[in-house]
């Protein structure tokens, strides 16, 4: 069974989206259709992104910053009419060892990637409500469940994720919100590649496999569709194949 996806009219955004899985993912939704905003704090990314595809609006935000996320998304609703579709993809991910790292680099990875989805969902879910429309796809990790040296912070980050929109779903499915999350596996993005260089990087490669974002836009397509009944549930790509074999 071949899998298309129709988002003609829908709006869709996506945080860190000028780089890596949320890049692959915009271009991608745009093709379906879509009216696609990528908020990202590089905007040398997102310039470059709009110059490969036009139909792309982009907007500078950090999401860890809550007044500039909720005004952000106000505007992007007042300009679009709606959000149908929001992928949480801002997330950061420095190796340090936990009893070296400082207190300021602790609580920037918990402000952008958990606190950051937090603002997200709270500037989003209102209109997704009235409408009774919505779906939202945050990020976790098999770090949440293994762990990783140096890599607490982030791996705690992707642990309360998964509580927090387990909660925060069933909260909200009464109204035909669906909230989701995501495991995408290993796959080759600048973030993988700053955080697994040298030794880590080949025992990926020799374990579970290095993917590359292509082969997560088909998972994250259809927790975006309507096909994707579901909601407060994790899809986790622990162990796949290459979406293209060429």
């Amino acid at each position: 069974m071949k899998a298309r996806f129709d988002a003609s009219g829908d709006v869709i955004v996506i945080t860190g989206g000028a780089n890596g899985i949320g890049r692959g993912l915009a271009r991608a939704a745009a093709a379906a259709g879509a009216r696609v905003i990528v908020c990202d704090v590089d905007q040398k990314a997102m310039d470059q992104l709009v110059s490969e595809d036009a139909s792309i609006a982009v907007s500078e935000l950090d999401v860890s910053n809550r007044n500039a996320v909720m005004a952000t998304f106000a505007k992007i609703e007042q300009d679009y009419g709606r959000i149908d579709g929001l992928v949480c993809g801002a997330a950061i991910q420095p190796r340090t060892r936990a009893d070296v790292m400082d207190p300021a680099e602790w609580l920037r990875v918990l402000n952008i990637n958990l606190n950051g989805v937090v603002w997200c969902y709270q500037a989003a879910i209102g209109g997704m409500i009235a409408r009774r429309r919505g779906s939202i796809v945050a990020f976790s990790s098999g770090l949440a469940h293994q762990g990783w040296p140096e890599a607490s912070a982030y791996a705690a980050t992707k642990g309360a994720l998964i509580a927090f929109v387990k909660s925060a779903a069933k909260e909200v499915a009464q109204h035909r919100v669906r909230f989701n999350l995501i495991a995408p596996g290993v796959i080759d993005t600048p973030q993988y590649r700053a955080a697994n260089a040298g030794p880590d990087h080949e025992r990926w490669r020799a374990s579970t496999g290095v993917g590359v974002p292509e082969d997560v836009i088909g998972p994250l397509m259809f927790l975006l569709s309507d096909a994707a009944t579901m909601t407060a549930s994790l899809l986790s790509r622990d162990f796949a194949y290459a979406a293209s074999d060429t």
